[in-house]
């Protein structure tokens, strides 16, 4: 099996129940998405893309919040992608949203979704379950449209924060394969540089999140 296809496998035995409670539990700690939803401001007519889409949940409210948008949706697991596809039917925003099954750190948007780029892409606390989470962030930039932004919340160093509660909140984490990406300034630096874009980063909540917005030249 590729790493690709164990990863799949692994997302579809962690959230295959899960995926039934994941956004009532998950708001109490998932800080930080309706906010950067919030920041996306798709334009009219524009393509917005989620990689890591989950429950759905996220396309759900930036397609109420941009009606005049198309959304994409990726996942690796086909579980989470069935939980997806209802609520977005469920809100009737099924002909503007565009859901597939695909690895994030290496996928074909022409072929998956019909689209070459897009305005915005968006990736909410999931390059903390992503192995090669840097590929992610090298693969979303290369499919953003001149003058697009990628957009990005997730779990962050927790520098501010007291050390026991850092210790507690990553081993939890780590029973649902989740690890914060420590090096995520670092990277979006780096990979900024290489796309001759511009970044804003800044840290949530004392370090619990952070919030990052890579621009394209137009």
């Amino acid at each position: 099996m590729t790493a690709a296809g164990s990863h799949a496998a692994l997302m579809d035995g962690v959230y295959r129940r899960q995926r039934h409670i994941y956004d009532a539990t998950r708001k109490y700690y998932l800080l930080g998405r309706d906010s950067m939803i919030a920041g996306l401001r798709a334009p009219d007519g524009g393509t917005v893309l989620e990689l890591g889409c989950g429950t759905g949940r996220n396309l759900v409210l930036a397609a109420r919040r941009y009606p005049k948008a198309r959304f994409f949706g990726l996942d690796i697991s086909t579980a989470m992608l069935e939980t997806a596809a209802r609520a977005v039917a469920q809100d009737g925003a099924g002909p503007r949203v565009k859901l597939a099954q695909g690895d994030a750190t290496a996928f074909n948007a022409q072929a998956l979704f019909g689209e070459a780029g897009f305005d915005r892409v968006f990736v909410s606390y999931s390059l903390s379950m992503i192995p090669g989470w840097e590929k992610t962030i090298a693969a979303a930039l290369g499919v953003l449209k001149p003058g697009g932004s990628l957009h990005i919340v997730d779990f962050g160093r927790q520098e501010r924060l007291p050390s026991w509660f850092k210790r507690l909140l990553r081993a939890w984490l780590a029973k649902f394969h989740v690890t914060p990406r420590d090096a995520m300034a670092e990277v979006l630096e780096s990979e900024t540089r290489k796309a001759h874009a511009s970044l804003s980063f800044r840290s949530l909540y004392r370090g619990y999140a952070v919030h990052a917005v890579v621009t394209r030249p137009t």
